[in-house]
């Protein structure tokens, strides 16, 4: 394979043109040997420049891309430690690219642009990690070929730096071709560094002297990583730079920012993948006390920790974040009976300490507590692989080989320190096994050749784990997933499943990683776009050309959380970044206008609208009777033939869409799938006190005794299903009882009416509403009437056309009917001609307005009531779609 690079792209050419610009009225410097502070002489760089014409410039670069110009060159001064000591000041530049838009690709080719158009000779790529490092070494190697063809004989070399060959460092300094040197930050931040030490290796000079006396450009890579504590920003002055030019998608300190292309402008313009979520998550398994904690922060009198819980509200048990101390009680916090025994008992810096009953649980911050979360790794890892057999079965005739990233939270999840296979390895090799023969055309591959993992860090040649110091399993692991792209992305090399912690997490991507999956047990430190960032680049084929097909480019990140939740924390990053608009695209202008409604007196003031008013404005009051043995007889009989579900582990895929307000939204695109159950805690819960506790957080509480609710239990059969998941029973339990109770005291309801009145003096003499909501009205108490529907809409306009309307009021929203199932307010109260009487006889009525589909059970129950209470107030009152159904 040969990756094959466009020369021509613009948004590219446009990037490596803003840096151009900044030097522009720069002479080109002819090569010569100049001196340094101490003396060494070397061949370097030189900025003719002065500040008034490079601030000018930069001016210059902002406004060609739309960028609001600075005011100020943003330089740094810097006090030397070394070489005799003396102060420079050097210069600071940004360009900010989306990750997988060809970051590095631009700043190497802008290297070569500076040196051929001003005779600068001298670079040093500062990278945050081994695994960046790597990265720019192979783009430079894969781009070699393509960088001959595009700049004909232009000489350049590029290296590692490597502290036991130092002769590159001499080379570096004497050489009068174009040197681009790539050094990780932690080559050079340290005093002990070999860098800072003087060397018979060069003839008793200093590694870092000869550096200084080039005044190198610094392009530095993710500066935001590691670069921007007071350390490293005074290890990169002791490199004594001309100037540095900073790359990333998310720069922490923008500096003097000359060129940017947001994610919004990469999605648009389909310049990386589109992205979607497969949301792994457990349903219908409220049964524990689910803990995660968030933060811990010293208060103003004790210790806080705010923690993510089950909590029981009025709508159903929500996750929701509260805040907590030592001594307070979980279940007075979130109502619900799993968290009875949960006291917090003490809050230290980084766990919370609870007793329950007689024993402590302790949760850090980031764990969980009360979750199957091995049941949900596995049903995650399964959907990966199948996602990850299906397309590669789609793509192999186009010559697309597919890739899979997986992050694991612990190294220990892929094998432990003796080498032993661990829980994540299993379950990966479980359902590689499991899915294959499913798909025949995987049936001959194992996982073991399938797989490789990357945890480590190169240091002199021995391999050690990120995580524990240990020496790493694998180096040729590293050498496949860093160094050599071109086999990994070849039919002929097995290896398509990568695993990694934390080592892989920025700068490193690969064009086909098609499919993300993110394992964790403790919050992982990642953010959505860092993970996302692994693998948005286009894709290639075999013979090496980007793929520009929106079928074949869409990333699956395979996420254990709501697709909702994943998006609106992806968004969230957006805001952080971006600030609220976002991004650089206004929102768009909000076209709904205010207007002021005002009361017609002529109506308001008339007969017809008094004598109406005094037929329905008294209030009722109900009363009913309750029959306990028809209350258990139904709930049992609903009960026996309810479904309960199991708990169980679903997966469902959405497709992020970006609006044109630069917001990300989560679109559906997949069906509910089950993954499998969940394993139930063997501690049999107290269902009639769960049932019990749940009909006092209905919006209309509910009390009845623990006996009747044991009756139905006992009555329906279901006793040993509702044990299996005892909360959706006492749900599901719940629901039916209230829907019995409910029914049963409509049917029996009476209303009886009282002396009080609403008073006509309640209507407002005006009020606002925006004009999309509102009809004009010649013959309604109001100027305008609000519409909460099309069909309420459409009936306002008919009554307007029917001559024998006289007039109408849209009842107020506190005109309401008590009923048992919650306040009811009804629509419309109308005076027309009596068709029957045509001397002048009025009818006055009441109607409401619902479309002809039927009524939810709960409008039925309020229409009902409705319908009572106006019967006893002696008006007629009838539901109707249209206006001529009136009579």
């Amino acid at each position: 394979m040969e990756f094959k690079f466009n020369a021509n792209q613009q948004y590219q050419l446009d990037a490596i043109n803003a840096v151009l610009r900044l030097f522009e009225g720069q002479p080109y410097q002819e090569v010569g040997l100049d001196s340094a502070l101490s003396g060494v002489l070397a061949v370097g760089n030189r900025l003719e420049l002065d500040d008034e014409r490079l601030l000018a410039n930069v001016q210059a670069t902002q406004s060609a891309h739309g960028l609001p110009p600075d005011d100020a060159l943003l330089s740094t001064k810097h006090t030397l430690t070394t070489n005799g000591g003396g102060t420079i000041q050097y210069h600071n530049f940004s360009v900010e690219m989306e990750t997988g838009t060809g970051k590095t690709y631009c700043y190497l080719r802008t290297v070569l642009e500076l040196g051929r158009k001003y005779g600068f000779r001298k670079f040093i790529i500062v990278v945050p990690s081994v695994a960046i490092r790597e990265g720019v070494l192979k783009t430079f190697e894969i781009t070699e070929k393509h960088f001959s063809q595009l700049y004909g004989n232009l000489p350049y070399e590029y290296y590692e730096y490597d502290s036991t060959n130092l002769s590159h460092v001499r080379q570096f300094a004497l050489a009068d071709s174009i040197q681009v040197m790539v050094m990780t930050i932690d080559a050079f931040n340290k005093n002990a560094n070999v860098i800072r030490q003087s060397t018979d290796r060069l003839q008793g000079e200093t590694p870092l002297h000869l550096i200084q006396a080039t005044r190198p450009i610094l392009i530095l890579d993710e500066p935001q990583t590691k670069m921007e504590g007071e350390s490293n920003k005074l290890a990169i002055g002791e490199l004594m730079p001309l100037c540095t030019l900073r790359y990333s998608a998310t720069h922490k300190n923008p500096y003097n920012r000359v060129y940017r292309l947001t994610p919004f402008d990469a999605y648009r313009q389909h310049l990386v993948k589109r992205v979607e979520v497969a949301s792994v998550i457990q349903e219908d398994d409220y049964n524990r006390a689910f803990i995660e904690v968030v933060s811990i922060k010293r208060g103003k009198r004790a210790m806080e920790a705010r923690l993510s819980v089950h909590k029981q509200q009025k709508s159903g048990v929500k996750v929701a974040t509260i805040t907590v101390k030592p001594g307070d009680s979980l279940l007075d916090k979130t109502q619900k009976d799993d968290y009875r025994e949960y006291v917090v008992d003490r809050i230290e810096y980084n766990c919370v300490v609870f007793t329950v009953g007689n024993r402590e649980v302790e949760v850090c911050i980031g764990q969980k507590t009360g979750e199957d979360s091995q049941a949900l790794w596995k049903a995650q890892i399964a959907t990966a692989i199948e996602e990850h057999f299906r397309k590669q079965n789609k793509f192999k005739e186009r010559g697309i080989k597919v890739l899979s990233l997986f992050f694991l939270s612990r190294v220990a999840h892929y094998r432990d320190d003796d080498g032993q296979l661990g829980i994540v390895r299993q379950m990966f090799d479980e359902e590689f096994n499991r899915l294959k023969k499913v798909f025949p055309q995987w049936a001959d591959k194992q996982p073991e050749t399938a797989q490789k993992a990357y945890f480590a860090e190169a240091k002199k040649g021995v391999w050690k784990d990120s995580s524990t110091g240990e020496s790493s399993h694998d180096a040729d692991a590293y050498n496949l997933i860093l160094r050599d792209k071109e086999r990994l992305l070849s039919f002929e090399e097995p290896v398509s499943f990568i695993f990694s912690h934390s080592a892989l997490n920025e700068g490193w991507d690969n064009p086909n990683i098609f499919q993300i999956c993110v394992l964790r047990d403790v919050k992982s430190p990642m953010t959505k776009r860092q993970q996302i960032g692994r693998g948005v680049r286009l894709a290639v084929n075999q013979a090496g050309d980007r793929i520009h097909d929106e079928q074949v480019n869409l990333l699956t990140v395979v996420a254990g959380e709501s697709y909702t939740q994943f998006v609106k924390d992806y968004q969230g990053e957006f805001k952080a970044e971006y600030g609220d608009g976002a991004g650089d695209v206004p929102t768009p202008v909000n076209k709904r206008e205010a207007r002021t409604v005002h009361l017609q007196k002529e109506y308001y003031l008339s007969p017809e609208f008094e004598q109406l008013w005094e037929r329905i404005k008294h209030k009722t009051r109900y009363a009913v009777q309750m029959d306990t043995g028809y209350i258990i007889d139904q709930a049992s009989e609903k009960l026996r033939d309810s479904a309960i579900k199991s708990p169980r582990v679903t997966a469902v895929k959405a497709e992020l869409i970006l609006t044109d307000s630069n917001q990300f939204e989560a679109t559906q695109s997949s069906g509910v799938r089950d993954m499998g159950g969940i394993r139930r805690e063997a501690q049999l819960p107290d269902l009639v006190r769960r049932i019990e506790h749940l009909l006092t957080f209905q919006s209309t509480p509910i009390s009845i005794s623990r006996q009747t609710i044991l009756d139905v239990l006992m009555k329906s059969g279901r006793l040993i299903d509702c044990l299996k998941n005892p909360h959706e029973a006492a749900t599901v339990s719940v629901y039916l009882i209230q829907e019995v109770l409910a029914d049963h005291l409509v049917n029996g309801i009476r209303y009886e009416r009282l002396d009080d009145a609403y008073e006509m003096t309640l209507f407002e003499a005006e009020f606002q509403s925006w004009s999309q909501y509102l009809v004009p009205a010649a013959k309604s108490v109001y100027d305008y009437v609000p519409f909460d529907s099309q069909i309420e809409s459409d009936f306002v306009k008919s009554m307007e056309a029917r001559q024998d309307i006289r007039l109408y009021v849209k009842l107020p929203a506190w005109f309401t009917v008590s009923t048992p199932v919650g306040t009811y307010n009804p629509d419309w109260a109308i005076v027309m001609d009596d068709p029957k009487h045509p001397d002048g006889e009025r009818l006055y009525l009441v109607r409401e307005t619902k479309g002809d589909g039927e009524l939810r059970p709960t409008e039925k129950r309020k229409t009902d009531c409705g319908k009572r209470h106006f019967d006893t107030l002696g008006m007629s009152y009838e539901i109707v779609s249209h206006a001529s159904e009136l009579p």
